[in-house]
C-alpha cells in the first residue's frame, strides 16, 4: 500500500483504501450520497492502537457535568467520535452515525448549545460564556451577565436560534496556540474560558476552537456539519448555577434547552414533560397534603403531614413484616457516633465531605451518621459468634444525615435527613450466593406488591485503574464480582455491567427505577463487602474450631422512605392503590339529615380497619364529591334516604364513576379483600 494511503475498516468487514487526510464524509460519499446526507458524526478507533489505561480522574476540584468531555483532549488511541470533516491520518475502524444512534443525538444537542450561545451573544454581547454540554434531557449553557435574563429574553433567544439555524453556518474546527487563546479570552474578560484552558491544557499545547459564522468557542467537539442540522429545538427554562458548583463563587445564569432529530420527537418529549409535571411529587405532595417544607426547619428537611405520614407508616409496617417473615432481626441504633468510628470504617476518608460537621463536645467529637453499617457491625461484634448463628440478618429503619448541596435538594427525592430500609447480612463466604438470591426475591416481591414494573438491574463494578476511589485488593474484588455474576445468572435475571459505579468497599447490584421520562435512578441496592469485616477484625468460630472472617451483604429493598414515597407519588400520579391510600373511603351525605348515618358508617368502616373521611359540611352533594375526588380517594360512598333505610351505600370508584348501590357489609368485604391481596386495581 502506498505511504500516502490509509485503510478504513467498516462495520460490515469491508476495507476502503483512501488517501491520508480523507474524511468520514469522503468515506460516506464513496458508499452513497444518501448516507453522506444522513450521517451526523463518525466513530473511529485506530486499527493498531495499543491497550490504554483509563483516563486519570481530574484533581480534587469538582467537575460540572460535561466539562471534561467538552474540554479535555481525547485519548488518540481510544475509540472516539470525530467530525465528518476531520482528516483521517491512520488506519482506523470507522462507523458512520445517523439518527439511529444515541451518541449522534448527544452531538446534535451539544451543537444546539453552540447555536444557543451564538444567539445569546448576538442579542446580548456583554454576556460571558461558561460551558454548554449536552445532557440526557437536552443541553444547557452557563452565562455570566450583570442583568438577569427574563422569560421574554428566552423567547427572543429561541427566535434568534432559528435564524442561526437558517443561516446553515458550517461548524469549523480551528487550532491556535494555548497562550494566544489565553491572551484573547483574558482581553475579552472571559474568566471562565481562561479557567477551562488552564485546567484542561498545558503550556505548549494547541487549543481546539469551533467556529460557526462569527461565533468562536473553546471546545474539543465533535459537532454536526453545520447549524442547519439542528432542526428541532426548544429553549426550556432558566435557573441559577454557581461558578464551578461552589456557593462561594459568582452565580451564573443557566439556560436550558433541548433538541431532537425531528419535530415529532420534540413534540413527544414535550408531551412527556407535561405528564411529568402533572405527576411531580412536589406539586402533588402539596395538593394532597402529604408533606411540607419550611425554612424555619431548614432546607432538605421535609415535614410529614398526617396523610403523608400514613403512607410512610404503611410502607414501614409492610417492609418490617416482610423482613420478619424472611428471617431478619430488627435493631435500633443511635443517629450519632464518634468521628473515630467512621475513621475506622473508612467512611470518613471517602465521604466526610458529604457529612455534617462534627460536634465538638471537648472530650469527644460526635457526628450525625451518614450510614448505618458501622453501628450494625458493632452489634455483630458485641459477642463472639458461631457459624451456627450465620447468616445473621440485622435490619433497621435507620435515619441518616447527609450534607446535600442546596442546589441538589428536591422535595422528598433529595433530602438531608432520610430513613433507609437498611439491613446487613453477616454470613460465611459459601452463603453469599444464597443470601444474595434471597434478597433478590425480596426485592421482586416488594416491587410486585407496590406495583413497580419499570426497573432494570445494573451490576456496578470498580474501575481497577482508580486506586484512590476503591479499596486496593484485587482478590477481594474478583471474588465479589464473580459471586454476584453467578447469583444473577442462576436467577436468570438480565443485567448490564457498569464499571466505576461500585461502592468503595465492594461490587453491588443496583436496581434502577425509571420515571415517566424514562430516566433511571438507583433505589434498591445489594452490596457484597469483604472490606469492612477486615477493618473491624470481625470473626466467627467455624466448625473446625478456628476463627474465620465473615462477609457482609449491605442491602436496601425499598430505598429510603423519602425517595420511595416520592417515586410512588409520581408513579401513581397520587392515585394510590387501596392498601396504601392515606384515605381509602370518602363518605358523602346527600343532606345534613344524613350526617348521623354517615357517622355510623364511619364507625363501622374504621372497625373494619379502613381509613375514612366524612364530609359533613353544609355543602351540595356535587361539591363534596368534587372536593373528595380532587383528593384522589379510591372510593366515595354516597348516601341519602334510600341508602339509609336499606343499610346500603352508593359506590363511586375513582376513575370509573358511579357503580350503583351496595350493602355496606358487601362493600367492606370487597375492600378488605383488596387490601389483604395488595391489589393495585380497584
Amino acid at each position: 500500500m502506498p505511504d500516502n494511503q490509509i485503510q478504513i475498516h467498516l462495520p460490515d468487514g469491508s476495507i476502503k483504501q483512501l488517501p491520508a487526510g480523507s474524511t468520514a464524509h469522503d468515506v460516506a460519499m464513496s458508499i452513497s450520497p444518501r448516507l453522506a446526507a444522513a450521517a451526523i458524526v463518525a466513530r473511529i478507533k485506530p486499527v493498531h492502537a495499543a491497550p490504554t489505561k483509563a483516563a486519570p480522574t481530574p484533581g480534587d476540584e469538582k467537575s460540572e457535568p460535561g466539562e471534561r468531555s467538552m474540554y479535555a483532549a481525547p485519548d488518540a488511541s481510544a475509540e472516539r467520535l470525530v467530525d465528518l470533516r476531520a482528516p483521517l491520518t491512520e488506519d482506523v475502524h470507522l462507523q458512520l452515525l445517523t439518527e439511529k444512534d444515541p451518541d449522534a443525538l448527544q452531538v446534535v444537542r451539544h451543537s444546539a448549545a453552540h447555536v444557543m450561545a451564538t444567539a445569546v451573544l448576538e442579542l446580548f454581547p456583554e454576556a460571558r460564556l461558561g460551558h454548554g454540554p449536552a445532557t440526557d434531557a437536552g443541553f444547557f449553557y452557563d452565562f455570566h451577565r450583570p442583568t438577569p435574563f427574563t422569560t421574554d429574553d428566552l423567547s427572543a433567544i429561541e427566535l434568534k436560534m432559528a435564524e442561526v439555524v437558517g443561516r446553515d453556518e458550517p461548524f469549523v474546527r480551528e487550532y491556535e496556540p494555548r497562550e494566544q487563546g489565553l491572551a484573547d479570552y483574558r482581553a475579552e474578560g472571559d474568566f471562565m474560558k481562561v479557567h477551562f484552558i488552564e485546567r484542561f491544557t498545558k503550556p505548549g499545547d494547541e487549543i481546539s476552537l469551533y467556529r460557526n459564522g462569527t461565533f468562536v468557542d473553546f471546545c474539543r467537539g465533535p459537532h454536526v456539519p453545520s447549524t442547519g442540522r439542528v432542526k428541532a429545538f426548544k429553549v426550556m427554562s432558566l435557573s441559577g448555577a454557581y461558578w464551578l458548583g461552589d456557593e462561594k463563587n459568582p452565580q451564573l445564569q443557566r439556560i436550558y434547552g433541548t433538541a431532537f432529530f425531528s419535530r415529532k420527537d420534540l413534540d413527544e418529549y414535550l408531551a412527556l414533560l407535561e405528564e411529568a409535571k402533572r405527576r411531580d411529587h412536589r406539586r402533588l405532595g402539596k395538593e394532597l397534603e402529604l408533606f411540607t417544607v419550611n425554612e424555619d426547619v431548614g432546607a432538605g428537611l421535609p415535614l410529614w403531614l398526617p396523610k403523608g405520614a400514613t403512607i410512610r407508616r404503611l410502607l414501614e409496617e409492610y417492609i418490617l413484616q416482610l423482613e420478619r417473615e424472611t428471617g431478619y432481626e430488627h435493631v435500633y441504633t443511635p443517629a450519632l457516633a464518634k468521628v473515630d468510628l467512621y475513621v475506622r470504617s473508612g467512611h470518613w476518608a471517602h465521604y466526610h465531605e458529604d457529612m455534617f460537621p462534627p460536634m465538638d463536645l471537648k472530650t469527644e467529637q460526635l457526628v450525625l451518621r451518614p450510614m448505618n453499617c458501622p453501628h450494625h457491625i458493632l452489634i455483630y461484634e458485641s459477642k463472639l459468634r458461631s457459624y451456627r448463628e450465620l447468616p445473621l440478618r440485622l435490619a433497621e429503619l435507620g435515619t441518616m444525615y447527609r450534607y446535600e448541596r442546596s442546589g441538589a435538594l428536591s422535595g422528598l427525592s433529595r433530602v438531608r435527613c432520610m430513613t433507609l430500609n437498611d439491613a446487613h447480612i453477616f454470613c460465611t463466604p459459601d452463603q453469599i450466593k444464597e443470601e444474595f438470591s434471597n434478597v433478590m426475591r425480596l426485592v421482586e416481591r416488594a416491587y410486585r406488591d407496590l406495583g413497580i414494573t419499570r426497573y432494570s438491574y445494573r451490576l456496578s463494578l470498580r474501575d481497577p485503574a482508580n486506586k484512590e476511589k476503591y479499596v486496593d485488593n484485587d482478590e477481594m474484588w474478583e471474588l465479589g464480582e464473580r459471586v454476584l455474576r453467578e447469583a444473577l445468572d442462576s436467577l436468570g435475571l438480565p443485567y448490564r455491567e457498569s464499571r466505576g459505579d461500585a461502592a468503595f468497599y465492594g461490587p453491588k447490584l443496583d436496581i434502577q427505577l425509571a420515571d415517566v421520562m424514562g430516566h433511571e435512578e438507583t433505589y434498591s441496592t445489594i452490596q457484597v463487602d469483604f472490606h469492612l469485616p477486615s477493618q473491624f477484625a470481625l470473626v466467627y468460630t467455624a466448625a473446625d474450631g478456628k476463627q474465620h472472617r465473615p462477609v457482609m451483604i449491605h442491602r436496601a429493598v425499598v430505598s429510603t422512605m423519602e425517595r420511595m414515597i416520592a417515586y410512588l407519588i409520581e408513579h401513581y400520579a397520587g392515585n394510590f392503590p387501596l392498601w396504601i391510600a392515606p384515605v381509602q373511603v370518602g363518605l358523602v351525605p346527600i343532606a345534613e339529615r344524613h350526617n348521623d348515618y354517615g357517622k355510623k358508617l364511619q364507625e363501622q368502616l374504621r372497625a373494619a380497619g379502613l381509613r375514612v373521611e366524612l364530609d359533613s359540611r353544609n355543602e351540595k352533594m356535587n361539591a363534596k364529591i368534587r372536593d373528595l375526588t380532587m383528593q384522589k380517594i379510591p372510593y366515595l360512598l354516597v348516601f341519602g334516604d334510600k341508602e339509609q333505610e336499606a343499610g346500603a351505600v352508593s359506590v363511586r370508584v375513582r376513575g370509573k364513576g358511579d357503580q350503583g348501590s351496595m350493602p355496606l357489609a358487601d362493600f367492606i368485604a370487597k375492600a378488605e379483600s383488596l387490601v389483604a391481596s395488595k391489589s393495585i386495581e380497584l
